[in-house]
């Protein structure tokens, strides 16, 4: 019966390791992995494997979870201080780095960055930049990512340069998923279940069960796709 007590007890630590970098998580913030800096980064790394460790740990479980509980208020407590303070953010998160600006490539902040000539133009053509005379300048970000700023007769046109005013496309809303109505949404989009019934019977289907997802348009269009591709006919309203 041993065995089964120490099973239990690796179970019990495991749900604990769960809860506790569940709610650090939340605590540390969401970032996407390219948002992160370095020390991101190596924290989240560290939490993950003491983790790991507090779930197999069966003798003295509370000295990872003190690590643990350590690491993540380190990391709330610097994610502070460089909220509050311009100085502490350009000591700990860095600075941006210009590494080319009006047709020159600045060597020593591609040193400073550990980028060389080979990745820096592989980080120009993964934007969309296979010359380098379209670039006007070129910045190193602190999270590792590079911004490129085009040169004016080689970005993209804007409806300003065409003398257009198109009409602003407003936020789409889901108003159905896996056949349910989205209550919330609905009345957020100020729309009422007929309306949306309605629609979704104008278009072919009897009622929400046969909707994967519906997206109301802002305006007065309901975009309809059906749970089974013959579980309703698509049409426009």
């Amino acid at each position: 019966m041993g065995w089964l007590k120490e099973i239990g007890f690796t179970l019990l630590t495991t749900l604990l390791s769960v809860i506790v970098l569940f709610l650090l998580t939340k605590l540390m913030g969401s970032r996407q992995v390219s948002q992160m800096t370095m020390f991101d980064y190596v924290v989240g790394i560290t939490i993950g494997s003491i983790a790991a460790e507090l779930a197999t740990e069966l003798e003295e479980p509370l000295q990872p979870l003190t690590a643990m509980l350590g690491y993540g208020a380190a990391a709330v407590g610097i994610a502070l201080l460089t909220d509050k303070s311009l100085k502490a953010r350009s000591v700990l998160t860095g600075k941006p780095l210009i590494l080319l600006d009006h047709g020159v490539i600045y060597r020593k902040n591609l040193k400073k960055a550990r980028i060389d000539l080979s990745e820096f133009l592989t980080y120009c053509r993964m934007s969309g930049y296979f010359d380098l005379n379209q670039i006007e300048t070129a910045v190193l970000e602190h999270n590792g990512s590079v911004s490129f700023l085009p040169r004016e007769k080689d970005r993209p046109a804007t409806p300003e340069d065409l003398h257009v005013n198109p009409q602003q496309k407003l936020l789409q809303t889901p108003c159905v998923m896996d056949g349910a109505l989205l209550d919330k949404n609905i009345q957020k989009a100020g729309k009422g279940k007929s309306w949306v019934l309605r629609m979704l019977q104008q278009q072919g289907y009897r009622d929400e069960s046969q909707v994967l997802l519906a997206i109301w348009d802002g305006k007065s269009h309901l975009e309809v796709y059906p749970l089974e591709p013959s579980g309703g006919k698509k049409q426009d309203s």
